[in-house]
């Protein structure tokens, strides 16, 4: 009994002496080799941890300073904004490299639509996609917070980091949804509207918490991706026909390989955090989605001249392009390592605007399409005409009558 209380008096005297040498070379020399080695050695008191970390000035009770620490871990300061750094923190707010992509998607539909280009009409469409986008972003990342900070590729952004308060996400994503939204039903038209409202909900309401529910969000987040260029689309000619559905279709089969070549070497922070992933649940249907998705984008590319979008042109220089993705997304399949993932998501980026800018150069109609079947209509009636005056002229009663008209003038000489 008398050795269990020696030991006890002589772990407190221990304490108390590597408080106050670690109190002192704070003090006069800073953190010694010393005050390192006592933190490193004593771990396995949590309390001594904790007076330790805050620098104790004054001894006191361990359990009055680990009561002190829990309650001042639980206040935090509210951050400071900088306003000269307040564009930047709203550009990564926005995700601005998604947004670029989203803005270009919307423009390339734009551009491939049959109609006239109006250059105001395309600026206000990029202006009021790119706010929405911006919106969207903001509250997606308002409620992915928590998820955030355990994930490598995000454990820097702005509402992880405290530079920003969830307050500021929610009011910049207020404020660029109703500016984005106004202008595209003012400036553009309200099909444009919807389908941003659309895409807007689905982002936000659907695809984010279902993340963390069934590997359905990448079905679901393939449509957000391709409702863009749709919008763009729509903003041009005022309707969606075959063509927006070949370019829908194109967008939505090009995030697979895309999207799935990404998330492979995201394993293990996409299961840190709790998203339910195909690459994470279920990798054999991760690699086969992607190659199955490349084979689509090939059969849409083909039919596209079927469907009077494109000319017959289109399919043979797209072909080796498709082709070439298709292999990729077989290595993948075949070897499912780092290596080939990377090497398909690489190429996805080249792909799409590959691919975009060979629709633009072969798509059909250059102008409206109602202009150019009035354009062909009367193209059709000038040749028939031309057809009726170049008719061989009948030689019977013509020249009968010519020589009828001959002989009485003969008569009257």
């Amino acid at each position: 009994m008398s050795l269990s209380f020696s030991l006890l008096r002589l772990s407190t005297t221990c304490r108390k002496t590597c408080c106050v040498l670690y109190r002192y070379s704070t003090t006069y020399h800073g953190l010694s080799s010393f005050s390192r080695m006592a933190s490193r050695n004593i771990r396995g008191n949590e309390n001594f941890q904790h007076a330790i970390k805050y620098r104790l000035t004054t001894y006191a009770p361990l359990s009055v300073v680990a009561k002190e620490t829990k309650q001042e871990e639980l206040w935090q300061k509210t951050p400071q904004i900088e306003l000269q750094k307040l564009p930047k923190y709203c550009l990564m707010l926005s995700k601005i490299r998604l947004t670029s992509l989203v803005v270009l998607t919307s423009m390339a539909g734009y551009a491939l639509a049959p109609a006239p280009f109006e250059p105001l009409t395309f600026t206000l469409c990029a202006v009021g996609t790119g706010l929405v986008s911006c919106a969207a972003n903001s509250i997606n990342q308002f409620f992915e917070v928590p998820f955030d900070a355990q994930m490598s590729r995000t454990k820097n952004r702005v509402l992880v980091r405290g530079l920003l308060l969830p307050q500021h996400a929610v009011a910049f994503a207020a404020l660029t949804a109703t500016t984005g939204l106004t202008i595209l039903f003012t400036g553009v038209n309200s099909l444009t509207a919807m389908l941003g409202i659309g895409n807007l909900f689905l982002y936000t309401c659907v695809y984010t918490p279902m993340k963390r529910m069934s590997i359905l969000n990448t079905w679901v987040g393939s449509i957000v991706g391709a409702i863009p260029p749709l919008m763009g689309w729509a903003a041009c000619e005022g309707s969606l026909g075959p063509g927006a559905c070949i370019l829908g279709v194109l967008l939505y089969s090009w995030q697979f390989p895309h999207f799935n070549a990404l998330s492979w070497n995201l394993r293990p922070d996409y299961s840190r955090a709790g998203y339910r992933m195909m690459a994470v649940t279920n990798p054999g249907l991760c690699r086969r989605v992607a190659l199955r998705h490349t084979g689509i984008l090939t059969a849409v590319c083909c039919a596209a001249p079927y469907l009077n979008v494109t000319n017959v042109w289109f399919a043979v220089e797209s072909l080796p392009l498709n082709a070439y993705f298709m292999y990729l997304a077989w290595r993948f399949y075949r070897e499912s390592d780092s290596n080939s993932s990377r090497k398909l998501f690489r190429f996805s980026l080249i792909h799409l605007p590959a691919l975009m800018l060979l629709f633009l150069v072969n798509k059909k109609y250059w102008g409206s399409k109602t202009e150019n079947d009035l354009e062909d209509v009367k193209a059709s009636q000038g040749k028939q005409v031309e057809m009726k005056f170049i008719g061989v002229l009948p030689r019977g009663p013509l020249v009968s009558a010519q020589e009828d008209v001959i002989s009485t003038v003969g008569v009257k000489l």
